[in-house]
Formats: C-alpha cells, structure tokens, sequence
C-alpha cells in the first residue's frame, strides 16, 4: 500500500504522525526514542514549540510538516496526471465495452462517443486527482498539531517511509504523549 501511495503522490514520505507532549523534555526524549529505536534520520523527526503554531512562525511548522524539497507542487502535478490518465484509460474501456455490446447510440457516432468516454473519463480523473492532493488526511494532522501548539503544547512530527516505521513511531509516541495521530 505504501509503494502505491508514494508512487501515486510521488513523495518518499507519504504518511505523517505526529504526537502532541505538555512539556519540552517530554518532546525531545522521544524525538531522541524516535531517533534511536525506529530506524528514522534526524531530517524525519521535528520537534515544534508552542510560537511555532503562531502565524509568524507558521513557516517553520510548514517545513515540519511538509519536509521535502520538492514541495507540494510534485505531489499536485503528479495526482493530476495519474489520475486523468487512469481517467482516460476509463473513458476508453467504457467506449470499448459499450461497442462490444453493439450500443446503438456508439454505432450510430462511433468517433464522437469515443472522444466523449473518453474526455468525460479524463475530466472526472482530474478533479478526483484534485481532490486527493489536497491530501485533506494531511490537514487533519496539521490542524490539530496547529491547534495543539497554539494552546501551549509541543509537537513531534514523524515523517515515516515504511509502515513498520510508521507502526513503531506510533507505538513509541503512545508511550508518552497527550495525544497521537496520524494520516493514511
């Protein structure tokens, strides 16, 4: 499932977890916990402050959540493309599967209700491929790590490749934290 995410958003991190602590020490014991049993690399594992959840400090929460140089970009072009290809490739299976029943309305415009399959299959592809890189599992996270920082609270932002990765971060963030979550 992981290598189908990543292939389908293009990022090497495709889930986040994030675990919100009362206290600084209790952030950094387990970024250090993260960081030593779980197999992650420092450039995987942030540690927010509560200014970070203001809106000057909003860059730095972004680059936590978001760690990847390539950006939000890659990930919008590439849900695009996949899916209004995939869209396409509906659209045309629908015209192939229609004809091969001999609907009457195909036969009559062939030409026409190809490039009509397939423009609508294309179409629907696209906004599909829309809606999921806004990645709304995500803002979830982010919304509550933000609202977690504003009250005063400290966040661990895990980056996981793997689902091992992501099943110990959470474990491990269970372990201590207020509250633990998590996206698809």
């Amino acid at each position: 499932m992981i290598r189908l995410k990543q292939f389908f958003f293009g990022e090497r991190s495709v889930t986040k977890v994030a675990g919100l602590f009362a206290t600084r020490s209790g952030a950094e014991i387990a970024m250090h916990d993260l960081l030593d049993s779980c197999r992650l690399s420092a450039t995987q594992v942030n540690v927010l402050n509560p200014l970070d959840g203001t809106t000057a400090r909003n860059d730095a929460l972004d680059r936590a959540v978001e760690p990847e140089q390539r950006g939000i970009w890659l990930t919008v072009i590439r849900a695009h493309l996949v899916m209004g290809l995939l869209g396409l490739l509906a659209g045309v299976l629908l015209y192939a599967v229609l004809m091969a029943m001999d609907n009457a309305a195909l036969r009559s415009t062939p030409g026409m209700g190809l490039v009509a399959l397939a423009g609508f299959g294309a179409t629907f592809g696209l906004m599909v491929g829309g809606v999921l890189a806004l990645r709304p599992d995500h803002g979830r996270v982010i919304g509550i790590v933000r609202g977690g920082l504003q009250s005063g609270q400290w966040a661990v932002v895990v980056h996981p490749l793997d689902s091992g990765q992501t099943r110990q971060a959470m474990a491990l963030l269970h372990q201590g934290s207020l509250r633990v979550m998590r996206s698809f």
